[in-house]
């Protein structure tokens, strides 16, 4: 009796996902290959590094070109009013103080600028999480969730911050810099704060068309990691940004 040879299959090769910099070439192009791979492998850390990055950069043109004692001099040209009434009515040498300390308080806040966007994007992939997930039946996990986010600075921040660098270096006026919106990618960027209805200028400030397309971005992906319809990613992330845009608009109204 002959014997029987069972035919070997090679094994396929297991898909090795994208690298991490074709996630980050493809959330800029094919948003949907990135996230996908998200869904499969959650990691954050190469888009926040990117990130940190951008900004280390603008706050170098920041202290080289601009310096902090002017970007305080700027915020309080364009405080509100009862702040500044509130300045002048303080004794001269508590003033003095107030601008000495001023600058540094600046300086050392956009330092850690990083660690406060990390929060903000923690809070803001928490609240996703539980919208996408509750409200529109998905099955996303934190991390993943919280990636998206991470990688939708990278079309929105990201820019941000390197057109404001770039504007700096090329000899932008100092007094026209104000932060955080360091950037003329909206038309409130264009608006004098002390000439213009607060409420006007809330509303140019916050239809930014980068920001629009970070929404939009964050939109796809996570309906992609929550497996979810493409349209409950947009009603879950404009939803919330709508409640706060008009949240903003009433403050500044009052």
């Amino acid at each position: 009796m002959s014997d029987f040879q069972v035919p070997v299959v090679p094994a396929v090769p297991a898909d090795p996902g994208l690298t991490q910099m074709e996630r980050v070439l493809n959330v800029y192009t094919a948003p949907s290959k990135t996230f996908n791979d998200v869904k499969r492998f959650a990691t954050w850390w190469f888009p926040f590094l990117i990130t940190v990055l951008a900004g280390g950069i603008l706050f170098t043109a920041i202290t080289t070109k601009v310096t902090w004692a002017q970007i305080y001099e700027n915020n309080q040209q364009n405080a509100p009013q009862w702040a500044k009434d509130m300045q002048d009515k303080q004794p001269p040498e508590q003033r003095a103080q107030a601008e000495r300390i001023g600058p540094l308080w600046q300086e050392i806040t956009w330092a850690l600028s990083p660690l406060g966007l990390l929060l903000i994007d923690l809070a803001a992939a928490g609240v996703l999480l539980a919208t996408i997930n509750f409200g529109f039946g998905g099955k996303a996990r934190f991390g993943a969730v919280l990636a998206v986010t991470l990688y939708a600075n990278l079309v929105s921040w990201v820019p941000k911050l390197l057109l404001g660098s770039i504007a700096i270096f090329a000899g932008m006026p100092s007094e026209s810099l104000k932060l955080p919106n360091v950037a003329g990618t909206n038309l409130g960027f264009y608006l004098n704060p002390q000439d213009t209805s607060k409420v006007l200028y809330t509303l140019a400030t916050a239809l930014d068309p980068l920001s629009i397309w970070g929404l939009a971005v964050t939109s796809i992906g996570v309906a992609i990691v929550a497996g979810t319809k493409r349209s409950s990613g947009f009603a879950a992330v404009f939803g919330w940004w709508g409640l706060f845009t008009l949240i903003f608009l009433g403050l500044a109204a009052i």
